[in-house]
């Protein structure tokens, strides 16, 4: 269907199907090992040992290297904390950004990946860690739809040359936390009706035409090509500006990496820095 961006992760549990149909259709000359960009991210158990996580990353994908390693959330947890739910005695006081980094550094210096990232950073989290890194983050993948604009955040990551990826571009239906919200919009919709489209293809469109690359999941193979074909949706001004307009609403909040006695978030509004 023309798809080359896989993202993955060890907590997703998926890095060891990925590798397996990536490495047949590579086997199978269907596709160069250099046409797929491959991402996968350091779980907060990780962040004392990156370069061991990335490696076993690799041994789950059966690759030499991926293209994009990203920090999956701004926290650290105890080493033998691997759950995608952190229990309360999970959590580190600290997240001490600065050794986590060295060591993602120490992955693209040994070759392990092309490029090293983050996700889930706030403005705030982005401009500290630009503050002591030798290498600058390449991406901050973050939730991105047209009812979470990001609007200050694709600024600020503008500026430092830092790409925004997309998650949950159409608002996470299907996930146990996310929402319809999105693909139910009666503006989405009535956009979607005037361009004889979907609201999946405006939401995509939407974040396309704002510098953002989107990253999609599907497991429907009709809707696996609907999503491509909002690459031949054009989107006008007056669209654009009237989604400007919706009122904003945060899906993936992050609750499960916040409470009162353990973890160094006791609010949200600590975790996203106010950003929310």
């Amino acid at each position: 269907m023309g798809y080359r961006h896989f993202d993955t992760a060890k907590i997703y549990g998926s890095e060891g199907a990925v590798g397996n149909a990536l490495r047949k259709a590579i086997e199978d000359q269907i596709i160069p090992r250099e046409d797929v960009f491959l991402t996968s991210k350091l779980w907060s158990c990780d962040h004392h040992d990156p370069v061991s996580a990335l490696k076993h990353t690799l041994r789950n994908l059966g690759m030499e290297y991926i293209d994009m390693y990203l920090v999956h959330w701004p926290i650290k947890l105890k080493p033998w904390a691997c759950n995608a739910v952190p229990k309360e005695e999970d959590f580190e006081k600290q997240l001490d950004m600065e050794t986590t980094w060295e060591g993602m550094q120490k992955c693209l210096d040994r070759g392990l990946c092309r490029c090293i990232g983050v996700s889930n950073f706030s403005t705030k989290k982005i401009q500290h860690l630009l503050d002591f890194a030798s290498v600058p983050p390449a991406v901050n993948q973050v939730e991105m739809h047209p009812m979470w604009r990001q609007r200050k955040l694709r600024e600020i990551c503008g500026k430092h040359d830092i790409h925004v990826s997309g998650y949950s571009p159409l608002g996470g239906p299907g996930n146990a936390w996310g929402s319809t919200a999105v693909v139910k919009n009666p503006l989405i919709n009535s956009i979607a009706l005037k361009h004889k489209a979907t609201p999946a293809q405006v939401a995509l469109k939407w974040g396309l035409t704002r510098g953002a690359s989107v990253i999609v999941k599907s497991f429907n193979p009709d809707r696996l090509r609907e999503n491509m074909g909002s690459l031949d949706l054009k989107l006008d001004d007056e669209d654009l500006i009237e989604i400007e307009q919706l009122q904003e609403r945060k899906i993936m909040r992050g609750d499960f990496l916040v409470n009162n006695t353990t973890s160094p978030y006791k609010t949200l509004e600590e975790l996203w820095d106010y950003e929310i």
